[in-house]
């Protein structure tokens, strides 16, 4: 690998080992060249929503110019026009790799310039899949190339892999995000469980909220659920750590009910012990040759709690 390159694939992986501890454990599961391709996409995809930050701070329209930047750059590598330094030479070069579609990219960008309004809000929960399927389904569907996949209809599992974890990160992440006055929790529902906007604010934690946790926590589990029983659609060196980044996100699902739901003291999070034993039981449970229900028939019975 010529010596730009492989620079640029060490700043992927110095951004994925400070911003996404749980990935990065994940990730050492893979073999080197497709491990360092998922730095690459993540590095993009942490670039791009750490711009959209700047807006707490920076004026909007000077971050939503820096955004159009990253979209001018993109679409450039697709032409073959690669910049010569930062994150740019390893994205080209797995884009190019493992053929991962323009679209998918330029949809994540879409989505995270989605946060750029005052105060982020969605009325329902339809309107949350759709701000998910832009921010996170499509890095699973990016990802689904990298791992590689006997079968097109992992991508769909892949979709809902991205789902079930962008639900965990905003369910994780209350406290965090009315910091910057953006709540992801659909109105709709919260109004279901009695809940308003002001009860957030002042971190609520009663019966409630408990309930309305569960309900969002089930919703959760029932996406992974489908997602692992697409996993073995997956190139079997890949099947090991799409299992593992699928159990230590749904583990943070685990951590928020260990704490009584009580998201608002700050952010849970899994220490290493905890993924080493994930890991174990990912190699006990999933990759163990077992009977296992099809994937579709998941699917067909769409097992989402209703409030």
């Amino acid at each position: 690998m010529e010596k730009r390159l492989a620079q640029s694939y060490a700043v992927c992986r110095e951004l994925a080992q400070i911003n996404g501890k749980s990935f990065y454990f994940a990730s050492h599961a893979l073999p080197p060249a497709r491990r360092r391709a998922t730095y690459a996409l993540y590095a993009f995809c942490r670039t791009a929503d750490d711009l959209v930050d700047r807006a707490q701070g920076e004026p909007r329209e000077q971050v939503a110019l820096s955004l159009s930047q990253m979209l001018v750059t993109l679409s450039g590598i697709y032409r073959g026009e690669v910049p010569t330094d930062g994150i740019w030479p390893a994205l080209a070069d797995t884009v190019q790799r493992y053929r991962i579609p323009e679209g998918y990219l330029l949809d994540l960008l879409e989505g995270v310039s989605m946060d750029l309004v005052e105060a982020p809000r969605f009325a329902t929960y339809e309107e949350l899949h759709g701000y998910c399927y832009k921010v996170a389904s499509v890095v699973g569907l990016m990802m689904c190339h990298v791992f590689g996949y006997r079968n097109a209809r992992a991508l769909a599992y892949a979709e809902r892999m991205g789902l079930a974890m962008q639900l965990t990160n905003i369910l994780r992440d209350v406290a965090e995000d009315l910091r910057m006055n953006r709540i992801y929790l659909p109105a709709e529902e919260l109004a279901i469980f009695g809940l308003s906007e002001e009860d957030l604010r002042e971190g609520n934690l009663d019966g409630r909220f408990q309930d309305f946790m569960r309900f969002q926590i089930a919703r959760a589990r029932q996406f992974y659920a489908e997602a692992h029983a697409g996993i073995d659609l997956l190139s079997p060196l890949s099947r090991l750590t799409a299992h593992l980044m699928g159990r230590v996100y749904a583990g943070i699902l685990t951590a928020i009910e260990d704490v009584g739901y009580d998201v608002f003291r700050g952010r849970v999070y899994l220490t290493t012990a905890d993924k080493l034993r994930l890991m174990g039981r990912c190699l006990v449970t999933d990759l163990m040759p077992r009977p296992r229900p099809a994937a579709e028939t998941l699917f067909a019975q769409n097992r989402i709690p209703t409030p």
